[in-house]
This record gives C-alpha cells, structure tokens and sequence, in this order.
C-alpha cells in the first residue's frame, strides 16, 4: 500500500547571492515525505541537507533563489500567504534543531519558551498548555517536570534541554518533524537515549519525520526510506535496508566503509578528497574526483537519476560496478 504523500519537493534549485553572483546551493532535489513515515537525508557537512529543510519550510534568507516546488498536502507551499505560512509552520510542521542551547532564550523559564507557540497562536490556553507539557516531559524522562518548567536553561544539561526541544516540538501535535542533526552537539552516552525517545514520539504519534544527518549507519536504524546527498543533489534513493545492504552508488558505498562498525573490528576506509559544493561543480559527475571508478564520460557528462534495481541512482556506470561495490561494503 503506497503512503499519502505529505511532502513533495521537486525539481528544487536554490542558490544565493554571494559577493554579487548568484552561488548554487541545491540543485535538482527530488525528495517526498509520506503520512507517518520516517525519511532520512544523508550526506557529508556541506551537501546541502539543511539548506533543503529550510527551503521546505520557507526559512530561507531574502537573498536566496528558488526554483521547483514544494508542496504539503497538496498546498504550494511558496504560495502561502502571510496566515497560512504562519499556520503550516505553527501546526503542520516543527523542527528540532542540532545545538539546543543556540535556540532557546536563555532569558526565559523553560514553560515560557515550550508554551509560547501554543499559546501565541491560540491553540491552547495556557493551563492545558502548561498540563500537556508536563505530560509530555514525562513522556521523555524529563523527572519532577514541574520544577523543570520554573528553571532556566543554564540549569539543564544538554541532554534535558534536548528532551524540552522534543517536548517543544510534539506539543502543538505536527504532522512532520523536521529533525536537523539533533543529536550532535550531545555526549555520546546521551545521543542514543534521545534518538530512542525521539522515535518513541514520532511512532506513538503517527507523525512523518524527515531525519537529518552525516550518519548513514543511524538513519539506516531509523528510518524507512533513505536519500544520500552529495554536492546539493541526491544522487541515490531508496529503502534504508536495501542501500546498507546493498549500496549502488558508489559515494554511498564509501560511507558505509568510513564508518566504524559495532559489530566487526576493522580499519576505516576514509574518503579521499574533500567533499565538494554545489558552486564548485563544473562539468560532470560531482563525486568523480574521489570515485575510484570515474572515467572519461563521468569526468565530462553529468548522470542522471534513473531506477536501478527499484532505486533512484546518479551513476553512469552503477551496473559495471554494483558487484564491486558489495564486495567492497562486505
């Protein structure tokens, strides 16, 4: 049974104005999210991954270009007006940022800063508000929400100022999550506690999840569906299980293998190079200059996404390498 699809973004480009000239961020992205269901975007810093969530929820900087389409729920969402564009942003959709304390006031109690969407745009008064909240904190493992929601955010430590962004994010009940990273900036020890109760939520809650990160392995755990992003395109889309099992592409099979595993002692492979722009790819395939495969026709042509083995894939040669790269992820 095929999903509704909730999000549809096509044929996005963006670029914006740098040192008078218009400088490519996103070229190209087809991306769709469906009702309840769990996407992951994946790709080195730089690839474009937030750049894409931002143009999906109309946060882009004045001086940006776009092109394609965004739609929610069959809505353009580039066309909505100034009450509507509030309410998708307010109600539709919430966003869960990397770095907690770079978006919480420090200058206001924690109920201040979960409450105030709710209650700014009347969805609740402030007592429901308030008892949900306290439902919810508790809901993640927030202990005696009650003296939480008095304290300020100096008096948490990232691990429970993360959990508030959760609450934050599931109180106004969203249809999707956008989730930028939003384990980064914690200890290692903390992150899988806050991925578990972040998955909890958006399960128990039938919400859909766009799932942002440079970690291939975890979206993998996570999601449904995984796009692996390189150089502000997608080049290589499709069930998480069959991309960890089976890469096609080959800057995907070169993730899997720079990664450590949890299972296996091995020694990491790391990709040579550095991960490029979108401005600075000229002519050709944009992972040719560190893909062990290129040839001349990568080096000169850029591919196209076409459907390989049920995959969207940017690859000229993805069937003459395919058996090369699972032996190499093996």
């Amino acid at each position: 049974m095929s999903l509704h699809q909730l999000l549809a973004i096509e044929n996005l480009d963006l670029a914006v104005k740098h040192r008078g000239s218009m400088r490519p961020l996103v070229h190209d992205v087809d991306l769709a999210v469906g009702a309840a269901e769990s996407v992951g975007l994946v790709g080195e810093s730089g690839s474009g991954k937030s750049m894409t969530i931002k143009a999906a929820m109309r946060l882009l900087p004045r001086n940006a270009s776009v092109g394609g389409s965004v739609e929610f729920d069959g809505r353009d969402v580039n066309r909505l007006g100034r009450r509507d564009l509030a309410r998708f942003r307010s109600r539709d959709v919430a966003l869960i940022h990397q770095d907690p304390r770079a978006h919480i006031n420090p200058n206001r109690t924690i109920a201040q800063f979960v409450t105030e969407g709710v209650v700014h745009t009347g969805m609740m008064s402030e007592e429901a508000a308030l008892e949900r909240a306290c439902a919810l904190m508790r809901d993640v493992g927030i202990p005696d929400p009650e003296k939480r929601l008095k304290q300020f955010p100096h008096q948490l430590s990232g691990g429970l100022l993360q959990r508030v962004m959760i609450v934050t994010t599931m109180l106004p009940s969203p249809r999707l999550i956008f989730a930028d990273e939003p384990t980064t900036a914690l200890d290692v020890t903390v992150q899988s506690d806050v991925m578990a109760i972040l998955m909890e939520q958006v399960r128990d809650h039938h919400m859909a999840m766009l799932f942002v990160t440079h970690d291939l392995d975890l979206a993998a755990a996570v999601t449904d569906r995984l796009a692996v992003m390189y150089a502000g395109t997608i080049v290589e889309m499709g069930t998480s299980g069959a991309i960890c099992s089976r890469p096609l592409h080959p800057y995907t099979a070169a993730l899997l293998k720079s990664r450590p595993s949890t299972t296996e002692v091995r020694r990491l492979t790391a990709i040579p190079g550095r991960p490029l722009a979108a401005y600075e790819v000229t002519k050709g395939c944009s992972f040719a200059p560190r893909c062990p495969f290129a040839g001349d026709q990568c080096r000169n042509e850029a591919p196209k996404r076409r459907l390989v083995e049920g995959r969207a894939v940017a690859c000229h040669r993805v069937e003459e390498i395919a058996q090369s790269l699972q032996e190499g992820a093996s």
